[in-house]
This record gives C-alpha cells, structure tokens and sequence, in this order.
C-alpha cells in the first residue's frame, strides 16, 4: 500500500472518531473538490490575452531558429558523408575565409540577431499593452501573503465598507481590479495564469497587479516563489461573479457573524472564545480580533480551508482543527485538542459563519 493511502486512510479515521459520523457517509463527503483552471493558454482577461500572444510569438520564432539549426546540422553531416576517406585533407583554406562558410556564418549570426531583437521589441510591445488596462471605476483589494496562506483586504469607499477574506478572491466580471501586493515574512510570488501574468510579494515593498475577468468562472492561482517547507500547498482562488452576484457576496460579507440561537451553535461559539483560536483569529462581531491567521468571520462560505489544501467539509475541518501538522507541517498552526462533543460544536458553529 502506497504512503499516501495510508495517509488518506489515517486521517479518515480520525475525522470519524471526531464527528461521531458513519464510516460510509464520510466517504461520500470525502470526494475531493476539483479546482479551477489553472492555464496561460486560457485567457479570460485581456492582461492574459496578451501574455497568450507573445507567447504564440515566442514559440514561432524558437521554432522557426530550432528548425533552421537542424537543416545546418543534417547539411553539414551530408557534406562530410560525401568525401572519402582515401581523399588528402583540402586546406586550402587555411589563412582565408571560405566564401560559402563564411557567408553561412554571418548570415545566421545577422538573422539570429534579428530575431532576438523581435523577441525584445515583441516584450516592450506587450509590457507597454498591459499598463494600458482602463481603470474606470475599479475594484481595489490589498493581498498579503503569509507561510502559506493569503490574507485579503477589501477597501469599500468608506472605512466602514472594509472588510477582509482569505485565500478566495472574489471579483465582478468585467470590472477592472487593482490588487495592492505585499509580504508579512518571505518572497511571495502571486500567479494566475487565466487572467495575468506573475508578480512578487516583496516584504516591505508594496507592488502592483492589475487585471480583469471576462468571463465568470474559478480560476486557480498559485504562489509561483519558493517560500519554505509547504510552497506547493499555497493555493489562491479568484472567483469571477456576474456583477450582481458579486454585490450580493459584498454585502454578505459586510455583515459580523450573527449571535447563534441553536444550542450547539452557542457551545461552539464558546470553545472557539476559550480555546487558543481566539488567540490568531477574527470573527466580526465577537470579542475575536487577532490578525495573525485568515479571518473567520465567514469561513462556512469557503470551498476550501488551509489555502486549498483541503475540501470545507465538516470531516477535514475536524481533522485540520485536531492537527493542522498532518497536512501542513510547519504551518504556525498549533494543534487543537478537544473532547468529541467539543469539537463537533465547534465545526458545527465554523460551518454556520456563512
């Protein structure tokens, strides 16, 4: 059996011995969730649709140079298959320039000069087509990145209107957007292919990123810089919304987490006010107000928990809870260990922040 299975098989069992659940109903939960696109060759913005088109630009001239090098090479060989071995060596050459070779010579170096001079003109070209990007009316957002999670900010045209999320960007389709960049420890980099190109997280820098979606979907990002232990499992999110849809997710999230009714929901909320979550987390709307991990305030309303490392079911936010090393190991995490009925409310009250 495969390390991995045996994993997976773990960390099953230990999320229905937290929940108290049927062994055949986690699984049928446990189907994982599949992720957006994540493809440069799949524009839906026009930042990416330029990138997309220097790229095609790239590809016809090292090909066109690759070919070019192996009908020299097949000619060269094809020359020296044709003298015998019983033939003295020619050098008359020797002290001048052969006239063919030399003229074989220069021209491939004028050529390839040339090319190399497209391929810079064809960079600027498309450098010069991405600042161009209309801002009317944009969306503005401030995107910080974390080992290994991202943290968002949300700037309305008051203060009152701000407000934070993590790891799922949501934005409106056809709106431009304005992501402010910056790092809390480590060189980040933030890359989603569908809609621009790469741009670093510096910290004590702050860098720009703008792009827009032209078509609703999810589109998966990535950090794209080596930042330590768990790099690969720092996924991002952008979800692309009918304008609509997106001023009534606005409005959602605007609103603090309502005061529970339901009796379990209430014990939740009080493991999470004494337990060390308290220490690192916020939940609007509750004496919770630490800025060290991704706000709570309505996490029940994520696909994902742990920057897409895990589905936002009830089966893996128990075990993520229970021992966030299993999965992210060197997160600043700590483990949380509870009782059964403890950990069940607590889950129950997470899933309920909508």
């Amino acid at each position: 059996m495969r390390t991995d299975t045996i994993h997976r098989a773990v960390r099953t069992l230990r999320a229905v011995a937290a929940l108290g659940c049927p062994t055949a109903a986690l699984a049928q939960e446990r189907t994982p969730v599949v992720p957006g696109p994540h493809d440069a060759l799949v524009a839906v913005g026009p930042q990416a649709a330029h990138i997309g088109q220097l790229w095609n630009v790239f590809v016809v001239i090292c090909t066109a140079v690759f070919v070019a090098v192996l009908i020299g090479l097949v000619l060269a060989l094809w020359r020296s298959g044709r003298a015998r071995e019983s033939d003295p060596a020619d050098l008359s050459s020797l002290g001048r320039h052969e006239r063919g070779p030399y003229l074989s010579v220069v021209s491939s170096v004028v050529v390839s000069a040339v090319l190399l001079l497209l391929l810079v003109l064809g960079s600027v070209v498309t450098d010069r087509a991405l600042a161009k990007l209309s801002l009317v009316n944009p969306l503005n957002i401030e995107v910080t990145g974390h080992q290994w999670w991202w943290d968002l900010r949300y700037y309305g045209d008051s203060p009152s209107d701000t407000f934070n999320a993590a790891n799922e960007l949501h934005v409106p389709v056809g709106r431009p957007v304005v992501v402010k960049l910056n790092s809390n420890d480590v060189i980040h980099s933030l890359w989603l292919p569908n809609l621009a190109g790469k741009k670093d997280l510096i910290p004590g820098r702050t860098t720009v990123l703008q792009f827009r979606a032209d078509r609703p979907g999810r589109y998966r990002g990535q950090c794209a810089e080596f930042c330590g232990f768990q790099h690969a499992f720092m996924a991002f999110e952008v979800i692309a919304d009918p304008p609509e849809q997106f001023d009534a997710w606005v409005a959602a999230q605007r609103q603090p987490a309502t005061d529970p009714s339901d009796p379990t929901l209430r014990r939740g909320q009080e493991v999470f006010l004494r337990s060390s979550c308290i220490m690192c987390h916020t939940i609007q709307g509750t004496i919770a107000g630490a800025r060290q991990a991704p706000d709570l305030t309505h996490v029940g309303s994520r696909t994902t928990i742990a920057a897409g490392t895990l589905p936002n079911r009830p089966a893996e936010l128990t075990s993520w809870i229970a021992n966030p090393q299993d999965y992210k190991p060197g997160a600043n995490m700590p483990a949380t260990p509870l009782s059964g009925d403890d950990m069940r409310a607590l889950v129950s009250y997470l899933e309920s922040l909508k």
